[in-house]
């Protein structure tokens, strides 16, 4: 039998790096998209493709924001399967980088499906929507159907994705879905995302590589959940006879001082001896609680987390402080964002 094939856009992101291991375990060939850039940015795969003719993994140059590139990608591989998790996914940047922003995630989710359209294949088609959609919508929890407020470039950016995901659906009969997931973690969690700033900083600060750690709003409630749990709801979605839509969440909200309490009470450590404020890290308009209702996915998919809240943030203080350990690195976790800072003066 014919192995099936998925191609992947952000395969060297978390969620991608998850995702890629998973179907090589159900016995794909997986696909990956990368963008040429002067810096290499492919550890979270390294362990998978080499070599790519054991491990079913292949890479191939392409961009969101070139039409060309993602047409060649499609014709080369005539995948049954896409996930576009590609994006500038980080929201406190996105303010920043606003066009950028709607470029890739917005545009470079239309010129993927576009690209579908024109291709003559019918592949399955996941989208990577965010919680982010419902801002600070009134309803909790949020769920399918609950209205959505977004309150930045990237959550904008992911409605255009969302709503073209659909019309896409239902002008040209496509399988295509989103999944609407809420924050989810781990330990290949990018350095500037606050939960992984959060464990990261704490294992420096436990071995004495980091003296304090700077933070934003410390009130700001959200849904979070482990990665390689929501990526097999990824998948299911495109198992299913019909395409539709499912928000993918753990049902509990917590807020970033409960994060800190979790991760420091793991190495025995009192946050508030090491925490200081910053309005740099402050968002100009803030979500204060996000927390989903995934029932529609436990009732159709079956899905449902297996690790929750504390679990995870020990998940990724431990692989933090054994990484550290192992490897000696000293490299202070606000060391981009400081040079961010100098480029922008």
């Amino acid at each position: 039998m014919q192995k099936r094939k998925a191609l992947i856009t952000g395969i060297t992101g978390q969620d991608g790096s998850f995702l890629a291991e998973l179907l090589l375990a159900k016995d794909y060939e997986v696909y990956g998209i990368v963008r040429r850039s002067s810096s290499f940015n492919r550890g979270r795969i390294d362990h998978l493709h080499q070599p790519s003719e054991i491990s079913g993994l292949r890479l191939i140059y392409g961009d969101m924001n070139d039409s060309s590139s993602l047409n060649k990608a499609l014709r080369t591989v005539k995948p049954d399967e896409i996930y576009n998790l590609a994006a500038q996914s980080h929201v406190r940047v996105s303010f920043d980088i606003p066009e950028y922003t709607g470029e890739v995630t917005a545009l470079g989710t239309l010129r993927m499906l576009e690209a579908i359209r024109e291709s003559g294949i019918s592949p399955r088609f996941y989208q990577a929507s965010s919680s982010e959609l419902f801002g600070n919508t009134p309803e909790i929890p949020q769920h399918e159907t609950t209205p959505f407020l977004p309150r930045s470039p990237y959550a904008i950016s992911k409605l255009f994705a969302y709503w073209t995901t659909v019309n896409y659906r239902e002008s040209y009969n496509m399988f295509a879905v989103n999944g609407i997931l809420f924050n989810h973690e781990s330990e290949r969690r990018g350095e500037n995302f606050v939960s992984r700033k959060i464990t990261r900083s704490a294992a420096r600060i436990k071995l004495g590589l980091q003296d304090k750690l700077v933070l934003g709003n410390l009130d700001a409630r959200r849904d979070w959940g482990y990665a390689k749990d929501y990526v097999e709801a990824m998948w299911l979605m495109l198992q299913q006879d019909k395409p539709d839509d499912y928000v993918i969440a753990t049902g509990e909200s917590h807020s970033v001082r409960d994060l800190l309490d979790v991760c420091f009470s793991r190495i025995d450590l009192d946050w508030h001896d090491y925490v200081e404020i910053s309005p740099h890290y402050f968002r100009p308009s803030e979500v204060n609680h996000l927390m989903g209702d995934a029932s529609k996915a436990l009732r159709e998919l079956g899905w449902r987390p297996t690790i929750n809240f504390e679990g995870l943030i020990h998940i990724m203080v431990d692989a933090d402080l054994a990484d550290l350990q192992a490897n000696n690195k000293f490299q202070d976790p606000n060391a981009g964002e400081l040079e961010y800072q100098r480029a922008a003066r």
